[in-house]
């Protein structure tokens, strides 16, 4: 056995043993024993046990904020400030609770699948089935700006085209599960799947397209020669319930730990519009008529600095005041798919020509989504 290599619990009955970097081939795997079935039966009666006690606080939120707010506070009812602290203390811990069993979950979800899984899977498919395969992959993949050079030089050095490569860095953040879950548990299933829908079609044109304009020259002469990242953190079929629930109590503590407080901020600001903006105000200058509002929007979103889980509350308040939803998802859309800070980071493997055509390609994209849905509904 390397030296390098630890012990470790493998969840189920007896101990695994996990190879760093630098182990021999035969070394370089994750050895698990088997599952206990007795092991797998317990977690999944602690977790409907847990899912049970969730929906009961989840289903006595509406009461509480009114009792918070009328009888606590003793607010005056109709006033701005009331509907303002009413509409915060029912959304906070609404949405902080959604975004805890969708990561939770999710987490769970991503202990079968890893970012280089999908870079084995996408490493020399064909541009056209690529493409569709990359923005479909980049739902269930974790992403944020942070990873986004390490998952260009991973995807490039394996042999994934470009414009594959685009394909998944537009659908990894835009079109995510946890925007998925949130919109369909604030708006209901249309609005999430034009959402799914129109994200993951701006994802597969625009990795089409840049990968037919042959820009490779424009990536950074470095990336090419970066040596082929190694598959690390292969799975294994016997990993145990146990491992699984802990990879999804970590992803709790990690994501929602960081984000939480862009969360409540963006519950902060619905709050204010949905408390002291009057109604319809919104149709004025997002509405349908107003031919400049989508452009507008999305000039207004790519330098914000926020992610889905803390712009739906933006978004939820914003349709609540009149303002039209083609112009809304464009907003969404620029906040978490052409955010600034992504393409700042983006700058270490990509030249300045080739990030300006890919937030072109996108935005085209984005603004056509906004007058199409302000066009029809």
């Amino acid at each position: 056995m390397s030296e390098c290599c630890e012990r470790k619990p493998a969840g189920g009955t007896g101990t695994g043993t996990i190879c760093c970097e630098g182990a021999g081939p035969a070394e370089a795997s994750v050895t698990l024993t088997a599952v206990d079935p007795r092991t797998t039966a317990k977690y999944f009666g602690i977790g409907l046990s847990a899912l049970g006690a969730w929906w009961l606080v989840y289903r006595g939120l509406s009461p509480f904020a009114k009792w918070f707010t009328f009888s606590l506070l003793t607010l005056t009812p109709g006033s701005h400030l009331t509907s303002a602290v009413e509409f915060f203390v029912f959304e906070a811990p609404k949405i902080l609770m959604l975004l805890t069993l969708v990561v939770f979950a999710v987490g769970i979800v991503r202990s079968f699948f890893t970012p280089e899984r999908a870079r084995r899977i996408l490493a020399g498919k064909r541009e056209s089935a690529g493409n569709v395969l990359a923005s479909l992959l980049g739902v269930v993949t974790p992403f944020c700006s942070c990873s986004a050079v390490p998952l260009f030089i991973g995807f490039v050095t394996s042999g994934v085209p470009l414009g594959v490569t685009f394909s998944f860095l537009v659908s990894a953040p835009m079109v995510n599960e946890i925007a998925l879950v949130l919109l369909y548990g604030l708006f209901g299933w249309k609005i999430a799947a034009i959402y799914a829908g129109t994200g993951l079609a701006i994802a597969m044109i625009s990795g089409w397209v840049i990968g037919r304009l042959g820009m490779e020259g424009h990536v950074e002469e470095w990336v090419y020669a970066a040596p082929a990242g190694r598959d690390e953190g292969g799975e294994s079929p016997n990993v145990s319930w146990r491992d699984r629930v802990h990879f999804g109590l970590d992803s709790v503590r990690d994501i929602v730990g960081k984000v939480w407080p862009y969360v409540v901020a963006g519950i902060a600001v619905g709050a204010g519009i949905h408390g002291y903006v009057p109604e319809n105000f919104m149709a004025g200058i997002m509405g349908a008529e107003a031919w400049w509002s989508v452009p507008l929007a999305v000039a207004v979103g790519i330098p914000m600095y926020s992610n889905a889980a803390g712009i739906i509350p933006v978004v939820q308040a914003l349709l609540g005041k009149g303002a039209a939803l083609g112009t809304v998802l464009a907003f969404m859309m620029s906040v978490i798919g052409l955010s600034l800070p992504e393409m700042i980071i983006l700058r270490k493997v990509l030249k300045v020509r080739l990030i300006a055509t890919f937030a072109g390609i996108v935005g085209v994209g984005i603004l056509i989504v906004g007058y199409l849905f302000n066009a029809l509904l």
